[in-house]
């Protein structure tokens, strides 16, 4: 079993973050197996030295150590080429040059209906798909999947194992995910697309993760089945909410790991904050 942790350089680590952490080091270390570290720094506009310095120093504090070589999403942009120009072979992407507001006002469209809102927002409605198929990918515009066509490729619908086996045909992808964005303008690549390609360098068999990412699922397995790439296992545990029941993020300082080791807690008390048994 190889687990991992993948945090962006982009704020502190907060209680979330710490129990995401601690759930993939403990099932890595109940299994006997590894627990791997990936910094997701694609992007650069946002990614710090000193939040990825001060992600090391919480991580040891909470007693989690991880295998050697860690691994920097902004080091392997050459990776994620490859991928898209793969991907481009299949005939599957298609170059998009909508903004948010067009893809608002076309999802808004009276005949369109309310706007479906998937893992990235509302659902593109694929105004650039047919004016943009038969052109050549240009890797300096946004770039999204043909779903379409991308399942078309595959002889089966798509399957996983979260906590139980889970399938998706084309129909419901389409209508609830739709054509996401592999690569963004100025980044090269994307979450989906680097998640599949870095979780297969590093040999990832358990994917553990919060419940927010469990939609995007359908779209890491259907990259892995594009790329040939393995399908690990999934893990979706409950996220750690503040007082309104709202989830944490990195706005949310007062809740940071270093200031709770500021004030003198014990990596024992935050395993109590966020419901995990001390393991031996």
């Amino acid at each position: 079993m190889i687990t991992r942790f993948a945090p962006s350089p982009t704020g502190p680590l907060h209680l979330g973050h710490a129990f995401s952490a601690l759930c993939a080091f403990d099932l890595a270390r109940e299994n006997n197996g590894l627990f791997l570290l990936r910094i997701e720094d694609i992007d650069q506009s946002r990614a710090r030295p000193e939040w990825e310095t001060l992600i090391y120093e919480d991580l040891k504090w909470l007693d989690i150590t991880w295998e050697p070589d860690v691994i920097r999403q902004s080091e392997r942009l050459g990776a994620y080429r490859a991928g898209l120009k793969t991907l481009e072979q299949m005939g599957v992407l298609y170059n998009c040059t909508c903004n948010r507001r067009d893809i608002i006002e076309a999802a808004n469209a009276p005949q369109e209906g309310a706007p479906m809102l998937g893992p990235d927002g509302i659902v593109y409605p694929g105004t650039c798909r047919d004016k943009n198929r038969d052109n050549s990918i240009d890797y300096s515009l946004p770039i999204r999947l043909d779903a379409n066509v991308a399942f078309d490729a595959l002889d089966d619908l798509l399957s996983w194992s979260d906590n139980g086996v889970i399938t998706m045909d084309k129909d419901e992808f389409l209508k609830s995910i739709g054509d996401v964005v592999l690569s963004r303008k100025d980044m090269g690549t994307s979450y989906h697309l680097s998640v599949v390609i870095d979780d297969a360098a590093q040999h990832i068999t358990d994917v553990v993760r919060g419940e927010d990412l469990a939609e995007a699922t359908a779209i890491h397995v259907l990259l892995q089945r594009l790329l040939g790439l393995p399908t690990p296992n999934y893990h979706h545990h409950r996220l750690i909410r503040d007082e309104e029941g709202k989830r944490l993020a990195k706005r949310d300082d007062a809740r940071a790991i270093s200031q709770y080791r500021d004030s003198g807690a014990t990596p024992a008390d935050i395993r109590q904050m966020v419901g995990l048994a001390q393991v031996s």
